[in-house]
């Protein structure tokens, strides 16, 4: 048995930290962590308990490099599974410190192995390593270390987790206990990871978390920031008006007390700034520790971060393709500041993960303003499990949480739905779509209404500003060149994404200089340009899709009110009929089958809302998450809670030519495989598709820098290739049919 048992090896600053002093440092953090989320003793306990493991030759060889493959996470587990005799309000707390260096199992699958590390002499094999402690003898040598250390230690009846009263639908029992232990997890992992930080660096917690927010000097920076464009707007127009009572709203709701929101109003009323003094004035009123703005694309969270910039200039962009500095990527792990724009995707599939780094900023989520702009974007099959993830933040975990969008859904339209009654802060919001009323909408979309793409580009040529949205790729090409043929190549865009987000972007740019200059423009899209994208034609045509994406659609015709009459919207049924998966179809279909009664008014709440309980009548959940709820079975839980279906997609880097510098600097650095920093800085050259064999021919896969894990998702263009990246139509890979539904 060796002398001195120490945590890690030793330092660069030559520390050489022992198991006792980080336990110490992890369980003082945790505690405090785990009060944020009413779970300090739980989170405390499993501070001390975590490397208990360590207390092990095998770990101390492991130091030394004479052992590898050493798992001591599961032996602190065992430790309390058999001092608890197996109590259920210990069950979590062993769940969270087996998980702390690998992934959560369930409780029900963990107890056989405890078992076992605990009876067989022989190290057990836990997630692919070896337990550091295995029999009776070893556990009871490493808790008389254990004790040495901590003499007053001992289990207490506050250490336990409160068993939840079960509810009416067991699933939602185990997707509120699944999250609570993930909050867990969270406390712990980010007290371990940033106790070993502060032994490197001492100054590690102050740079890695902002300073207590003043929302109080941000209320009045908003309000300056208003009276600026207040200043350059005319003054007492309707709009202006409209914006004012909509912006005072959420002012007087934001006293109201903590819980749930809608905030329901038609496009251009100026919601991205009162939902802001909405979330300041709240956090204000109620002490909210930080705000959280949650939007389902990229496009909107760059656009809606340079707005809100203006007011909170430390704002955290955290997404996919930010490009985060040193101190901004401590931020990012940790989320500890007071203000927040994320996507959708991160943020909800956050609590739903299994993996320690996915969890780590779970307990900074809690006491915290949430605002979900565009709700309806939430994926069908997963929208009753994020709504109920939603209620329990607010009511377990002391969050607000404020649904908003033009195109309320109804949730409570879903049957399996419990208690869902969110304030509505605009309860009049039909007279604002009355009074924004731009558009009128033509109905094509009855039998006999079908049409072709020469037809239609017949009808779209006629119009000096036109843009005609399509539901797959396919279709944007093969409508694209029906238009060209019969216009000029300066007036008609193409606009999907084909195009990676620079190539877009330009283009964006370009059309918007036509719109501006009143020269003739004809756009050709995909769903990419229906949200994010302030753009604004004479007219508007839109392939039969779900009501949502219709409005949103419509939201690009007289947008901002300067024609003399209202728009031109025409919803029409395309003659190859295509949709990107069975719930757009079915979706569709519904507003079809709605206008054979009469034609849907897209202006009134009252019809949005018909339509909603339609098609939520026959909602499903995704059969498999469903399952692995009901089964507490994490990592397939993690596995199957997707916003975006990942079907084979590949990520293609691509020689887009307005950033050839850029291309050329990427793939230099390419050479020894790709690493999270090479992705982000490549995210404004990456295109999505499908990963079959005509890639393969055009598109070499990128490996990791490190050899360990395998392939990576990412392509590059071979040399003889580049060709397949056309100046005006983007990524093209003939006879890949398959690559059109990944839009």
């Amino acid at each position: 048995m060796v002398n001195n048992y120490y945590a890690k090896s030793v330092l660069f600053n030559g520390r050489h930290p022992t198991v006792k002093e980080h336990l110490e440092g992890v369980l003082k953090l945790a505690r405090e962590y785990g009060a944020e989320v009413s779970m300090a003793e739980a989170a405390e306990l499993a501070g001390m308990l975590h490397d208990f493991g360590k207390y092990s030759n095998r770990f101390q060889d492991l130091l030394k490099r004479k052992a590898t493959g050493v798992n001591h996470a599961i032996c602190g587990a065992a430790l309390l599974y058999r001092l608890s005799n197996g109590r259920p309000g210990f069950h979590k707390i062993i769940e969270v410190i087996s998980a702390h260096h690998s992934a959560l199992t369930g409780y029900a699958s963990l107890k056989n192995y405890l078992d076992a590390v605990l009876r067989q002499l022989d190290p057990i094999e836990f997630d692919g390593k070896e337990s550091a402690l295995s029999g009776i003898e070893e556990y009871q040598a490493a808790t008389e270390l254990f004790r040495r250390d901590f003499p007053d230690f001992r289990l207490t009846k506050e250490q336990m987790l409160k068993l939840p009263t079960p509810g009416k639908y067991p699933e939602i029992d185990n997707l509120n206990s699944m999250l609570r232990s993930r909050m867990l997890l969270s406390c712990l992992v980010d007290a371990d990871y940033s106790t070993s930080a502060m032994e490197e660096d001492e100054s590690f917690l102050a740079r890695s978390e902002q300073s207590a927010p003043d929302f109080s000097a941000a209320l009045l920076a908003l309000a300056g920031y208003r009276a600026e464009l207040s200043a350059k707007s005319e003054p007492d127009t309707e709009l202006n008006q409209l914006r004012s009572a909509v912006f005072e709203a959420c002012s007087a709701a934001a006293a109201q007390e903590p819980g749930l929101y809608n905030l329901t109003a038609p496009t251009g009323t100026g919601k991205t700034l009162a939902l802001l003094q909405f979330a300041l004035r709240h956090c204000v009123q109620w002490k909210k520790t930080r705000i959280i703005l949650v939007l389902p694309f990229l496009s909107l969270t760059e656009q809606s971060a340079r707005v809100y910039r203006t007011v909170l200039p430390e704002l955290l962009e955290d997404t996919s393709q930010s490009r985060l500095d040193d101190d901004a990527r401590l931020y990012s792990d940790r989320w500890r500041v007071p203000a927040i724009i994320t996507t959708s995707v991160k943020f909800f599939e956050s609590l739903f993960a299994d993996r320690p780094g996915d969890c780590r900023r779970l307990h900074n989520i809690a006491n915290s303003v949430i605002v979900f702009d565009e709700s309806q974007t939430l994926p069908p099959e997963l929208t009753r499990f994020t709504i109920h993830a939603a209620r329990e933040l607010t009511r377990s975990y002391g969050c607000t949480m404020l649904f908003s969008t033009a195109t309320q859904p109804d949730f409570s339209a879903i049957h399996t739905l419990e208690e869902w009654a969110p304030r509505e802060i605009l309860p009049n919001h039909a007279d604002f779509y009355a009074a924004l009323k731009r558009t009128t909408v033509t109905w094509r979309i009855g039998d006999g209404d079908r049409i072709g793409w020469e037809e239609l580009a017949q009808e779209l040529s006629a119009y000096q500003s036109v843009c005609a949205i399509v539901n797959v790729r396919k279709h944007a090409r093969a409508l694209y060149r029906a238009v060209l043929a019969l216009c000029g190549a300066a007036e008609v865009f193409f606009l999907t994404t084909d195009l990676c987000p620079a190539h877009r972007s330009q283009v964006i740019a370009a059309i918007r200089a036509r719109l501006d200059a009143h020269l003739p423009c004809r756009v050709i899209s995909t769903q990419c340009i229906e949200a994010g994208v302030d753009l604004d034609f004479d007219a508007v045509y839109r392939a039969l899709a779900p009501l949502d994406s219709i409005i949103q659609a419509a939201g690009r015709c007289n947008r901002n009110g300067r024609l003399p009459g209202p728009g031109q919207v025409v919803v029409f049924w395309p003659e190859d009929e295509a949709y990107p998966g069975d719930w757009y179809r079915n979706a569709a279909k519904t507003v079809q089958r709605l206008c054979k009664a009469h034609p849907i008014d897209i202006h009134d709440p009252a019809e949005i809302q018909r339509y909603y309980r339609e098609v939520f009548s026959g909602l499903k959940d995704k059969p498999a998450l469903k399952d692995a709820i009901e089964r507490q079975d994490y990592r397939a839980v993690a596995r199957e809670y997707r916003m975006i279906e990942r079907r084979a997609s590949a990520q293609v880097i691509v020689p887009y030519h307005g950033e050839q510098a850029l291309y050329d600097e990427i793939i230099s650095k390419l050479a020894r495989g790709i690493t999270p920093d090479i992705m982000r800085q490549a995210a404004p050259l990456t295109v999505s598709c499908y990963a079959g064999e005509k890639l393969a021919e055009v598109a070499e896969q990128i490996p990791f820098r490190k050899h360990d894990f395998g392939m990576s998702p990412f392509y590059r263009i071979r040399v003889q290739s580049t060709g397949c990246y056309d100046p005006d139509m983007g990524f093209q890979i003939p006879d890949q049919p398959k690559n059109d539904f990944i839009y």
